[in-house]
């Protein structure tokens, strides 16, 4: 074959492996929205969503626990200094050892105001639980629909995994390919060419056939076809309607 015959084989060549380039990545883009559109995976979106919900009320009523749980404790303590005050008062009573009236009636007069004193904190101690239990019952309900979550999940991250899988290695063959095709491409039209994939729904390049661009469709005029056939083949022709690469 003649140099020259062989330089135009050589740019034609290009040109068909750009085409090849793009029909690998329309098959990678395909792959890629079965992977991201896959039921599974929109379920597992849902019930990750859900879990944060429930954690965010978990937050929430965290610290309304807290404080109920807070001033339980410091009415109990207090409560149970009381019972110790009105014991020690009651030994004092009836040990014998204090005999004097006025004092006898001092120490009464003590144990019937640390009584009221009890009484008054028994009952705050009974409002601080009976505000308690209704908290503590959401916060289990919650920690049980957490953990059914949890399970949903794990459950739906397998399945992701099991439909992903042959998508995955289908994927991984159709980037390689891809690739190889695409380091053998001049880096100018190789740049050119991802530009336009992204600015025109992934299609950088098609092929011209029958006065039509294979991108967008449309006919060509007369007067482009014209100068596109005059064209030497290592120039680039682009569509006048879309603008992608035209594969002669």
């Amino acid at each position: 074959m003649p140099p020259i015959n062989r330089l135009i084989s050589s740019l034609l060549s290009v040109f068909d492996d750009l085409l090849e380039l793009q029909g690998h990545d329309t098959v990678v883009d395909r792959l890629r929205h079965r992977l991201d559109a896959l039921p599974e995976r929109a379920e597992l979106l849902t019930r990750e969503a859900t879990l944060a919900h429930v954690d965010r009320e978990l937050e929430e009523l965290s610290p309304k626990q807290g404080d109920v749980g807070g001033r339980q404790k410091r009415l109990e303590d207090e409560l149970a200094g009381v019972e110790d005050k009105i014991a020690d008062v009651d030994r004092q009573l009836y040990s014998g050892t204090v005999t004097s009236p006025r004092e006898l009636q001092a120490l009464q007069a003590d144990v019937e105001s640390l009584k009221r004193h009890r009484s008054s904190l028994e009952d705050e101690l009974l409002e601080a639980m009976a505000e308690a239990e209704p908290l503590d019952e959401d916060a289990g309900k919650l920690l049980d629909r957490r953990r059914e979550i949890e399970k949903e999940i794990e459950g739906l991250q397998v399945a992701v995994d099991e439909a992903s899988g042959g998508i995955g290695t289908e994927l991984a063959e159709e980037e390689a390919a891809r690739e190889k095709v695409a380091a053998a491409l001049p880096p100018q039209l190789l740049s050119l060419y991802e530009s336009l994939r992204q600015k025109l729904g992934g299609v950088g390049a098609a092929r011209l056939e029958a006065g039509a661009c294979g991108g967008c469709h449309m006919r060509l005029p007369a007067t482009e076809l014209d100068a596109i056939k005059h064209q030497a083949p290592e120039v680039i022709v682009r569509c006048d309607q879309c603008g992608r690469i035209l594969v002669r």
